[in-house]
């Protein structure tokens, strides 16, 4: 096992600086999960730990080595692609050993790790055949494979599910969640899949634009989002955002005049402009509605629905659960729980926090400058 350590990593592509000075500490052992979307720098800083690139400044050490100027193979690193990248014309047996054979190990020694290893991942009866012949999960579990019989300190994982239909992807999951736990290493993982990150991660890391929004348990990061960014990137569907202003010790008036309640606690005070945000799973409906909402259309999902409305201006989603009615076409009454409510900054997009001082209203002389 290996700790990885990232200190004010910075990479640009020419004169477009695409990873910004990030910091990240993973421990021995962990799971680590990076999830973003398309072009936030997700798969770069994976890159840069496996040495595929190079970057422009800070460190990364791994075990307590600084690893800027070693070859990827000097790194202790293994990495899982996206697609596969498996040889068409060797066998699966000859795709595991053949970083063995390339190091030259002796063949008795390759064939009882080759052995070995595809017992471990399910593929000991499909040695001999050839890429070609394996469906996308077995060939994902070949990659797998030729990763772990390297014995890594660390695992890279880049997109590795993206390619398979929705049932492999959780059975893939689940077996590369279990081979982590039963080798012990210490785990990258890469994805744009909120689910995956979710069920995959002891620790989250939610990127955008080049910089990292926000670390922590999936549990934290869902409940208690960081920013604007993290509230409407994570969860399906997103958080609801509508804009309100503050009147007082937990209270706001939205913009069609609906009083709204929130944590007292919060640090804000009389006059200020905020976005406030609640899930959709935790709007209150039914007889305890304070106002209603036309309902739009509705998105069955077995064992609940999605029901899609419009409120404040935009779109707003309630999830219900399977005994409960959506009015398709009719208007739902909603309530919005002021423990549910969440408060960001509308400019900075950070969180609004308990403790400190009350954060002020703009003065109208600084709001007009």
């Amino acid at each position: 096992m290996a700790d990885i350590t990232l200190s004010r990593v910075t990479k640009f592509y020419g004169r477009t600086q695409v990873v910004h000075g990030v910091d990240l500490e993973i421990a021995h052992g962990e799971f680590i999960v990076i999830l973003g979307p398309s072009g936030c720098g997700k798969s770069t800083l994976l890159r840069m730990i496996a040495g595929l690139e190079a970057i422009n400044a800070g460190s990364i050490s791994i075990a307590g080595r600084v690893v800027n100027d070693l070859e990827p193979r000097e790194r202790g690193c293994a990495m899982v692609f996206q697609n596969y990248a498996l040889y068409p014309h060797m066998t699966v047996g000859e795709n595991i050993g053949y970083s063995l054979k390339v190091a030259g190990r002796p063949r008795a020694e390759r064939v009882r790790r080759i052995e070995e290893v595809a017992r471990i991942v399910g593929l000991d009866e499909f040695l001999d055949r050839r890429p070609g012949q394996l469906s996308g999960g077995q060939r994902q579990r070949v990659a797998m494979a030729r990763a772990m019989i390297k014995e890594p300190q660390v695992f890279l994982f880049d997109e590795p599910l993206s390619n398979l239909d929705a049932k492999l992807r959780v059975q893939m999951r689940i077996e590369i969640r279990r081979l982590h736990q039963r080798l012990g290493g210490t785990s990258v993982f890469v994805t744009h899949d909120q689910i995956e990150a979710m069920t995959l991660a002891d620790r989250l890391v939610v990127m955008n634009a080049g910089r990292i929004e926000q670390l922590g348990s999936p549990r934290e990061i869902y409940r208690r989002p960081a920013t604007l960014f993290v509230a409407g990137f994570i969860g399906s569907p997103a958080m609801n955002i509508m804009t309100a202003q503050v009147i007082g010790p937990g209270q706001a008036v939205l913009e069609s005049g609906l009083l709204v309640g929130f944590d007292p606690a919060l640090e804000v005070a009389a006059g200020m402009t905020v976005a406030l945000g609640i899930r959709p799973e935790e709007v209150e409906t039914g007889a305890t509605g304070t106002t209603t909402i036309p309902i739009e259309f509705v998105e069955e999902l077995g064992a609940g629905h999605l029901a899609h409305g419009s409120f404040e201006g935009g779109d707003f989603v309630v999830s219900l659960p399977s005994g409960v009615e959506a009015p398709r076409g009719g208007r739902l009454a909603i309530h919005l729980p002021p423990a549910a409510v969440h408060l960001f900054d509308p400019v900075s997009g950070r969180r609004i926090g308990v403790g400190g001082a009350p954060r002020q209203a703009p003065s109208p002389a600084r709001a007009e400058a």
